[in-house]
């Protein structure tokens, strides 16, 4: 038997992944009462089947990859990955897929939840269907939040249905390792579990549709990673695509894929890494005039701009701005700040790196590729520099040839690239390629984002021997250049 009930809050929120849990954070630190809706797991995508499954899996991988190359270490992590341990480890770091803490967490932070999937039903509206069959219809004194990512986006291959392919989920939580792999696709997802796979023990092929692998990024990126994965035996194929793909012995067998060149592979599963769609084709986007299924356009302020109002928000994946998890979560900030502003009747700032605006989803969208050799970029790219039509100076570094470099790694490759804005004189890009470079990537948003003077940057002294000396020598190629 279903039943009705109404409860009024002051703000609804739609996903419960660390994008919605923010929001709801923001807007009940600020006196409002707000209820978050989750028909999955409290944490989301980034909890379970992304970020840290991901890097727990990757983690074993490149600390290996850098103390094979130490001398004295070199004989004691010389022979093959413990796969159980590491399977067992990514297990604990997902928590098993169990959402206690994270309920617990959402509780002590004052905000309610409730359980069901939830979709919009007009006007500052949200219908909930419970687990039980019970329907909670929500209303909104304020505003309604829409943080409900995005998913795995599938190509459309004859067949794919009946395939029980992989995607990043499977790639992520599966306790099996399996002895062949076939990974579609050249983006972030395709190269990182690519990595741990052919690290763990399976027989890893990647298919690249382009000529080169992370194609969005700096090419020399692509090409020492290519290098470092075929070093380590996985099979790289470029200008390829699956024309067909059946799974044998009653769709219970191997996997064998066709290929446009005319090969043909055999696999036990098959990875499409293919791209992301929004989760939005069920939330009710037709009942305020949206298209199911389609991205949700927001302004700078994350207000959907096609819904009349000022209360409906796309915050995180769903937007398509930015499809990055540190990145949602800095939208959130932005839309918790404008929710409680406009409930407090304030006028919002929303100019360039204004309070109310989420201007570094323009200007300045840090990443990192846990890959061996890592790779983590902000900014623009020289590809994208040209496109936009900006003027820039490019400058690149050899990190290899640091004394730091060389202490964290003696076979250290890697590269590094700033883009200086000609007119301006301040970085505008930068790509840093190799062991560790992760943690160079905050400088260089901080460089970005406060739009240091390049002038300026002589004054910040990198510590020796550090791979951050790699600023310094940035700087001095540019000036003896």
């Amino acid at each position: 038997m279903t039943t009705e009930n109404i409860r009024t809050y002051d703000v609804i929120v739609i996903g419960a992944g660390p994008v919605g849990e923010n929001v709801a954070d923001r807007t009940t630190a600020a006196g409002l009462s707000t209820v978050i809706v989750e028909s999955e797991l409290v944490g989301g995508e980034c909890s379970y089947w992304a970020c840290e499954p991901s890097k727990a899996l990757l983690r074993p991988v490149l600390l290996r990859a850098d103390a094979v190359q130490v001398p004295g270490l070199d004989p004691a992590v010389k022979g093959p990955l413990d796969a159980e341990a590491v399977l067992a480890h990514r297990n604990r770091m997902s928590a098993d897929w169990k959402d206690d803490g994270q309920v617990e967490w959402v509780k002590s932070a004052g905000i309610d939840l409730l359980r069901g999937h939830g979709r919009l039903a007009g006007e500052r509206e949200v219908s909930v269907e419970t687990p039980d069959g019970d329907t909670v219809r929500l209303r909104a004194r304020h505003a309604v939040a829409v943080c409900t990512g995005s998913r795995a986006a599938l190509p459309p291959l004859p067949g794919i249905e009946n395939l029980r392919s992989w995607t990043s989920r499977e790639a992520t939580s599966a306790q099996q390792l399996p002895q062949r792999l076939v990974i579609v696709g050249a983006g972030v997802v395709g190269v990182e579990m690519a990595t741990a796979w052919q690290a763990l023990g399976s027989r890893v092929t990647l298919l690249a549709r382009e000529s080169g692998l992370m194609p969005r990024m700096e090419p020399f990126a692509g090409e020492l990673v290519t290098e470092r994965l075929r070093e380590a035996g996985a099979d790289v194929r470029f200008n390829v695509s699956v024309v067909g793909a059946e799974r044998v012995d009653g769709g219970e067998g191997e996997v064998r894929v066709t290929l446009s060149d005319g090969g043909e592979i055999v696999a036990d599963e098959i990875l499409f890494a293919t791209g992301r769609a929004p989760r939005s084709e069920d939330i009710g986007l037709d009942t305020v005039g949206l298209k199911p299924g389609d991205w949700l356009a927001t302004d700078d302020s994350l207000t959907v701009t096609a819904v009349p109002g000022n209360w409906l928000y796309g915050v995180g994946d769903v937007n398509r701005r930015a499809l990055f998890t540190h990145q949602g979560k800095y939208q959130a900030r932005i839309a918790g700040s404008v929710i409680a502003g406009r409930a407090r009747g304030e006028q919002l700032d929303v100019g360039r790196w204004a309070p109310h605006s989420s201007t570094a989803d323009l200007e300045a969208v840090p990443g990192v590729v846990f890959t061996d050799p890592e790779v983590a970029t902000v900014g623009l790219t020289v590809r994208e520099a040209e496109r936009t039509g900006r003027a820039v100076e490019v400058v690149d570094y050899e990190i290899g040839h640091l004394a730091g470099a060389v202490q964290y790694r003696p076979d250290y490759r890697g590269r590094a690239r700033i883009l200086i804005d000609r007119d301006r004189q301040v970085v505008v890009g930068a790509t840093f390629v190799g062991p560790g470079v992760g943690e160079l990537l905050y400088s260089a948003t901080v460089a970005i984002t406060g739009e240091v003077p390049v002038e300026r940057l002589w004054h910040a002294v990198p510590a020796f021997p550090t791979i951050s000396e790699v600023w310094l020598r940035l700087l001095e190629t540019r000036r003896d250049s």
